[in-house]
């Protein structure tokens, strides 16, 4: 049993307890609330905590039983997991399979374009400068990361991304692309934040229906419906 006692952190989309039975745990609550656009556009819906939370949870396990080491303990409750507690590494990590959101919109490319191999990138995690791109020498000059933490993360990035493609193909999706994020515990780099159609772009491999929170961004249909889906296909 784990009692929470702190919140220490509310962000967009999450809350994070301290546990009064450890220091070195905290909970992470997912709410119903849903942003987009660096938070210009809000809203929510039912069950989206509930979601992500378990479908992130089964994928924290997956990659942790291929060796990928998380901050994954175990899952509490609908909307609550226990995990390690993290100093985060302030770097978005993203990596893209195909052609999609803002890379078509910054490069001009067509949506949908299959990658020869996937694509790496980094982006600031600072709200106030709009979360931008930056480069390995601009993170190490600015002490964000260390070279060695910085190949990594990205050794595992792409290894998470092997893993979660297989996943999901044997399930009818195809994995457009994601968004990861890394945190230091006790001085190792571990996979942290959630991995769930909040940041992820999922498509249906047959019928090519968007499956994730670009049907919220852009207002593009039945979201609670989509996320419904991509929770059955997860855990069956």
């Amino acid at each position: 049993m784990w009692t929470k006692k702190e919140q220490l952190y509310e962000g967009k989309a999450k809350k994070i307890w301290s546990v009064e039975e450890s220091d070195d745990l905290v909970i992470q609550e997912f709410k119903n609330d849903a942003t987009a656009f660096n938070g210009e556009k809000r809203g929510s819906w039912a069950n989206k905590g509930t979601v992500n939370t378990t479908v992130a949870s089964t994928l924290f396990r997956y990659l942790e039983s291929r060796g990928v080491e998380t901050h994954f303990i175990e899952q509490l409750s609908d909307n609550e997991m226990l995990i390690k507690k993290l100093t985060i590494v302030p770097l978005e990590v993203i990596v893209r399979n195909r052609s999609a959101g803002s890379f078509c919109k910054r490069y001009g490319a067509t949506e949908g374009i299959i990658f020869a191999e996937p694509t790496f990138e980094f982006s600031y995690k600072r709200d106030d400068l709009g979360d931008p791109l930056i480069n390995n020498s601009h993170a190490i000059a600015l002490s964000l990361a260390t070279a060695e933490e910085i190949a990594t993360i990205q050794q595992s990035a792409l290894l998470v991304n092997e893993l979660l493609q297989t996943f999901f193909i044997d399930r009818g999706i195809i994995l457009v692309d994601f968004k990861l994020e890394f945190g230091k515990h006790h001085g190792t780099i571990l996979l942290g934040d959630e991995i769930s159609p909040d940041t992820c772009r999922f498509w249906d491999a047959k019928t090519g229906a968007k499956l994730d929170k670009d049907l919220f961004r852009f207002d593009l249909g039945d979201v609670e419906s989509a996320y419904a889906t991509m929770l059955q296909k997860v855990v069956g």
